[in-house]
């Protein structure tokens, strides 16, 4: 079955798509960047769900989620909010989709829960190693420069500027992208939550999953004007048993832009971890219920 539900941590409710079997234990969990929403794994999740549970939550300032001024906006905020929902969910073992700074929240709550995680994707997103930000980064970053980029983006500005370094996008991708950005309380957790994070703030984990050697898999476009593929080779160090797929000519937003070629990536992966866990090879899902590829 597929769906929505509405988890609430702490004062903070965060709407949750899911589908497959609503009563497992064990589950997919999708975590969308920013800016971001979990409708856009609408296509993996609804793949996903014909041989498992999976979950895709809005987090606190993106999409439906609340925007509460006090929410701390950093990683380990998020890292909690996102404990918080999968607990709610009875979820007590996670196999980690992510995207953007979605790697950074879950990598965080898992390098304190790893007996919690069974496997770790990653979409153009990493456990920053030796990264310095992105220049949209460093401008929100910087005090009352910040305010001003972010505040005053319109529909045509954020058009010509996403759209320059994603060319593949379709104008309504590039559009629902700034749907997702433009709500105040969204933009001022953008500023919060990059000027509480440090690009090398996870290299202290890199020896902590390094000793577990989680199955991982890390699916990138070449074309990412933000997070140089470099840094999935170099996700060896934490992850010394990772396989690296590269989807040449795609950006930062490759599953949005390229659906087929992540999925079939992601879903073989993910039925190989369910397939291990159970002895049993799951059959092949339908496909999709929504996707975002205009």
């Amino acid at each position: 079955m597929s769906g929505q539900s509405s988890i609430t941590v702490a004062g903070v409710r965060s709407p949750v798509l899911t589908a497959g079997p609503d009563d497992a234990d064990e589950a997919v969990v999708f975590v969308h960047g920013n800016p971001g929403a979990g409708r856009e794994w609408a296509d993996l999740l609804g793949r996903v769900g014909g041989f498992a549970r999976a979950v895709a939550p809005d987090m606190p300032g993106f999409a439906g989620a609340d925007k509460p001024r006090d929410f701390p906006y950093n990683l380990d905020g998020y890292a909690r909010h996102l404990g918080g929902v999968l607990d709610e969910l009875g979820i007590r073992r996670a196999h980690l989709v992510m995207h953007d700074f979605g790697g950074p929240w879950g990598l965080t709550w898992a390098a304190g829960n790893v007996d919690c995680v069974a496997s770790v994707t990653l979409v153009n997103t990493a456990l920053l190693i030796g990264y310095r930000w992105h220049r949209y980064a460093r401008i929100w970053r910087t005090p009352v420069l910040g305010e001003l980029f972010v505040y005053s983006a319109t529909r045509p500005a954020y058009r010509l500027l996403v759209g320059h370094d994603n060319p593949r996008l379709t104008r309504d991708q590039i559009d629902r992208i700034y749907d997702q950005s433009r709500a105040w309380g969204t933009r001022r957790a953008v500023l919060k939550l990059y000027r509480a994070t440090a690009p090398d703030s996870l290299e202290p984990l890199i020896e902590r999953f390094r000793e577990r050697d989680l199955p991982a898999l890390a699916v990138w476009g070449t074309d990412d004007r933000y997070l140089p593929t470099e840094q999935a080779e170099r996700q060896r160090r934490p992850f010394p048993s990772i396989r690296i797929e590269l989807l040449e000519g795609n950006g930062h937003w490759v599953f949005v832009e390229n659906p087929e070629g992540v999925a079939a990536h992601v879903v073989p992966f993910l039925r190989e971890q369910f397939g291990a866990r159970s002895g049993m090879t799951a059959d092949e899902p339908s496909g999709a219920s929504q996707t975002l590829n205009g």
